[in-house]
């Protein structure tokens, strides 16, 4: 009776001193404020409610080769890694070159490259990738460097990557993985986000592995549940595989969906006789810097590899008023993955889809040739063999004057520019208006007044050589495509027909 009469009077002390709303939180306080009655006897620290609801973790259980904690917060600090190459063909200096670039890939995705180690082999060890002896002498470099990761400098079968984890007790990733996860943090847009996860998922998919019960079996099918089963069931794996499937299945129809999208404005492009130019090239030579300054787009500039995923699609004109789109595509890289190759075919569509390819190298590179093979090998693989090409030799401020009179001796449709300062812009605009296919027919036309679309439809589909306005209408001369050819056919001076 006690206890319920001075509980009574806390609560209409507690109603008097305390709003409505905070009443909840004042009976909270009092139940966990220290008095010395009660608390004087309690053994150990005593913690705020905060402190006591909190998650706590439990050291020494996790399950992977190392913390768990540095696998799930990679992106509060940079990770830190070993490269290692295989040299199984050309000089030494390629294979410094190939594990250069594999270098500024990893700094790219985030990481704090410590070391790298090249292999000279006649091919990849099957098991290991580098051997068995170099594995174990790449387990005493991670460990006197202190990494965490090792990358590898090509495609590992899913073999070669349990094989090789197994020796050096750190996570091991190769090449194609490193990329994916580079396009993975820059890719904005919808459709450069589902093509990035599908081409993880296809990559993912034979290299999916199980921990502990994760490969145990399911309890296949029954009338009496229990023991009655008719057979072993589905594993855990090959149950995630499936869902992977699906997933991917999913995916390809989302971004079949999107590709009409885009279909649909290259059709309506064409449908006006607007020429396309496409500017494609390896990664970071500066392609987005050529589209601003030829455009002023103002699209993402940075010095780092893929930096830009998203197409960009911009109207422009030639120097002659010849109007014309010109298409930034996704940047190649050596060995670029054949999973980002399918799943970027309907972006990199735009390459074979236009009239004129813009491709960009970078000249202060200190091996171009090796880029534009590099471009030139995706470029097959999407079939835009037979679009005509002008070679740019970007960052000419920066390159050595002998690398490039190489390059424009060895490439006979090049020019030498410079996306920063402006140099030979004006002399890449005349070629591409020099090399922009032209309407077939040319017509002289005295077009009346009342007649101002045909006009504005010859200034836009065609390319006008004089315009001159009389006291009849607009005698017009100029290259425009048969269907336009006709609609002007009934003002055509006799003079002209004739």
């Amino acid at each position: 009776m006690t206890s319920s009469s001075s509980l009574s009077q806390d609560g209409k002390r507690l109603a008097h001193d305390y709003p409505e709303g905070l009443r909840a939180d004042a009976l909270m306080e009092e139940d966990v404020a220290w008095k010395p009655e009660i608390d004087g006897e309690r053994d150990g620290d005593q913690f705020d409610r905060s402190e006591r609801a909190a998650l706590r973790r439990v050291a020494g259980l996790s399950t992977e080769l190392q913390d768990v904690t540095e696998v799930e917060y990679r992106q509060l600090r940079l990770e830190r890694v070993v490269l290692v190459g295989v040299w199984t063909s050309g000089t030494v200096q390629d294979a410094e070159n190939s594990l250069a670039e594999l270098a500024a890939l990893a700094e790219t995705a985030g990481a704090l490259v410590l070391d790298g180690v090249i292999q000279r082999r006649d091919k990849p060890d099957a098991a290991t990738y580098i051997g068995s002896g170099k594995a174990d002498e790449l387990r005493d470099i991670v460990l006197e460097s202190g990494a965490d990761t090792v990358i590898c400098d090509g495609e590992l079968s899913p073999g070669q990557l349990i094989h090789l984890e197994d020796v050096v007790k750190v996570k091991v990733i190769d090449r194609t993985a490193l990329i994916l996860d580079i396009f993975a943090q820059h890719a904005k847009s919808r459709e450069g986000k589902a093509q990035v996860a599908l081409a993880q998922m296809q990559y993912m998919l034979p290299r999916l592995r199980g921990w502990g019960q994760s490969l145990s079996r399911q309890m296949g099918g029954g009338k009496g549940g229990g023991l009655a089963t008719r057979g072993p069931g589905e594993t855990k794996i090959e149950t995630d595989r499936r869902r992977i499937r699906e997933k991917m299945a999913k995916m390809r129809r989302e971004i079949a969906e999107m590709k009409t999208g885009r279909d649909i404005k290259r059709q309506e492009r064409k449908r006006h006789r607007v020429p396309s130019v496409a500017i494609a090239g390896y990664t970071n030579a500066g392609k987005s810097s050529l589209l601003n300054r030829l455009t002023g787009a103002g699209v993402l500039v940075e010095n780092a590899l893929f930096a830009t995923l998203d197409p960009t699609v911009r109207r422009a004109e030639t120097p002659s008023g010849r109007l014309y789109t010109l298409a930034d595509t996704v940047g190649f890289v050596r060995h670029l993955p054949h999973h980002l190759v399918e799943a970027f075919r309907s972006t990199m569509e735009e390459v074979g889809e236009s009239d004129l390819i813009l491709h960009v190298v970078d000249g202060s590179h200190p091996n171009p040739e090796e880029q534009l093979a590099a471009v030139r090998e995706v470029i097959r693989d999407v079939g835009a063999t037979d679009v005509p090409e002008i070679v740019v030799i970007n960052k000419a401020d920066a390159a050595d004057p002998l690398t490039l009179q190489r390059l424009l001796r060895i490439e006979k449709r090049s020019i030498a520019v410079s996306a920063r300062t402006g140099q030979g812009i004006p002399e890449l605009l005349a070629l591409i208006d020099a090399e922009l296919p032209r309407p077939a027919v040319e017509i002289e036309a005295l077009v009346p007044y009342t007649r101002g679309k045909l006009v504005a439809r010859t200034h836009d589909e065609g390319e006008v050589i004089s315009a001159e306005h009389t006291a009849e209408g607009t005698l017009l001369k100029a290259r425009v495509h048969e269907e336009l050819a006709a609609e002007l056919a009934p003002y055509v001076p006799a003079a002209a027909a004739l």
